[in-house]
C-alpha cells in the first residue's frame, strides 16, 4: 500500500486530497499543526502527523521518527500555506521558507519521495497578457504583483533548482467548492441582496472546482510525471457577473442590488482594511494583496499541457460546481 503525506490536510484543498487518497486505498498521513482543526479528518483509517515547519530541528526529528517506524513516504503533497495574513512577511515565511525547510529535511534524511507535489497558484504570473486577453502559458515570464504570488514563485524556483527532486507543481486559478470561505462570503452577501463587482474594464475570469484540482493531482501520481508544472482551470472563461448570477439562481433568485466599485475606491478600502488587520493581528479577506488580485483583468490560462500529458478533463463547469457548493453551504447551515 503506497504511503502518502498530505500537508495542510485540515484546510480547504487539503481535506479533499485526504478524502480522495483514502478512497483510492493509499495509506494516508494528514500533516497538520497541533492547533489545526480536525473537523474534516475523522476517518478511522487516517493517520494524523503533527508537523512544526517553524522549527527545523523538531521537523527533522518528527520525520526521522516516522521513517524509523513506517518507512519513508512514497508521495508527498505539500498543500500547507497561507493565502491571507495580517503581516505580509508571513507569506514568505510560510509559503517559501517552510517549503524550503521541509524539502531540505527530506534530503538530509534521505526521504525524497517518488513524487513531491506542490500546490502553487496562477498568481505567480501576475497581470500578464492584459492587452490582448489571451491565455497565460508556461512560456510567459512570471511577474507576480502580490506577496502571495511572490512567495509561491520563490518556492517554485527553489524546487526547480533542487537536483533530482521529482516535483510536480500545480497552478490552479480561483479554487472554489464546499468548505471554502471566501466565495462563501460572496454567497452570503448575495443572499443579503448585494452583489459587488470591481472596475469598469473588461475582466476575464477563470475558476476550477476543488474536486478537479484533486483529480489532477492524482492523475499526475498515476502518470508518474516529474519536474513539470501545470495550470488548472475548468477550461472556460467567464465574465465578472457569471459567478454571482449562478449563485443567485441557486439561492432562488433573490432581488439583488448590483454595485460596481471603482478601483480607486477599492484600493483605499483595501489599504485601510489591511492596516486595521495588521493592528489587530488578524487577517482580513479584503487587503492590499486582494485588491491587486481583484484588479487583475485577465485570468485565462492554458491547461493544454495538463490535458495532453495527464489526461486532465475537468468534471465541473461553473454551473455544476456552484450548484454543488451552494447545496453544501445550505446543508451545513452556512446559508
Amino acid at each position: 500500500m503506497a504511503r502518502i503525506l498530505i500537508t495542510g490536510a485540515s484546510g480547504f484543498i487539503g481535506s479533499f486530497l485526504v478524502e480522495e487518497a483514502l478512497r483510492r486505498g493509499f495509506s494516508v498521513w494528514a500533516g497538520v499543526r497541533s492547533s489545526s482543526s480536525r473537523a474534516y479528518l475523522k476517518d478511522a483509517h487516517l493517520n494524523i502527523l503533527e508537523l512544526d515547519f517553524t522549527d527545523p530541528d523538531r521537523l527533522r526529528a518528527r520525520l526521522s521518527e516516522h521513517k524509523d517506524r513506517f518507512q519513508a513516504f512514497d508521495y508527498i503533497v505539500h498543500c500547507a500555506g497561507v493565502t491571507k495574513c495580517s503581516d505580509p512577511q508571513e507569506f514568505d515565511r510560510v509559503n517559501y521558507q517552510q517549503t524550503h525547510t521541509l524539502v531540505e529535511s527530506l534530503r538530509e534524511l534521505q526521504m525524497i519521495p517518488r513524487q513531491f507535489v506542490f500546490i502553487s497558484t496562477l498568481s505567480v504570473f501576475g497581470p500578464v497578457r492584459e492587452k490582448d486577453y489571451t491565455a497565460i502559458t508556461e512560456d510567459d515570464e512570471p511577474a507576480p504583483n502580490t506577496g502571495y504570488g511572490w512567495s509561491k514563485l520563490k518556492a517554485e524556483r527553489y524546487l526547480q533548482q533542487v537536483p533530482g527532486l521529482p516535483y510536480v507543481i500545480y497552478r490552479p486559478t480561483g479554487v472554489y467548492g464546499p468548505r471554502e470561505k471566501d466565495y462563501f462570503l460572496m454567497a452570503k452577501t448575495i443572499r443579503n441582496h448585494l452583489d459587488f463587482s470591481v472596475g469598469f474594464k473588461r475582466q476575464d475570469l477563470t475558476f476550477v472546482y476543488v474536486k478537479d484540482v484533486v483529480k489532477a493531482v492524482f492523475l499526475g501520481i498515476e502518470k508518474g510525471v516529474a519536474r513539470r508544472a501545470y495550470f488548472l482551470s475548468d477550461g472556460c472563461v467567464y465574465n465578472s457577473r457569471d459567478f454571482s448570477r449562478l449563485i443567485c439562481r441557486e439561492l432562488g433568485d433573490p432581488w439583488v442590488v448590483h454595485l460596481r466599485c471603482p478601483l480607486i475606491v477599492l484600493k483605499v478600502v483595501s489599504l485601510l482594511a489591511g492596516w486595521l488587520a495588521s493592528c489587530s493581528g488578524k487577517s482580513s479577506t479584503l487587503n492590499p494583496d486582494k485588491y491587486k488580485i481583484m484588479k487583475q483583468r485577465n485570468w485565462q490560462c492554458d491547461i493544454t499541457p495538463a490535458t495532453t500529458e495527464l489526461g486532465f478533463v475537468p468534471d465541473y463547469d461553473l454551473q455544476r460546481g456552484v450548484k454543488e457548493t451552494i447545496d453544501w453551504y445550505k446543508n451545513e447551515g452556512w446559508l
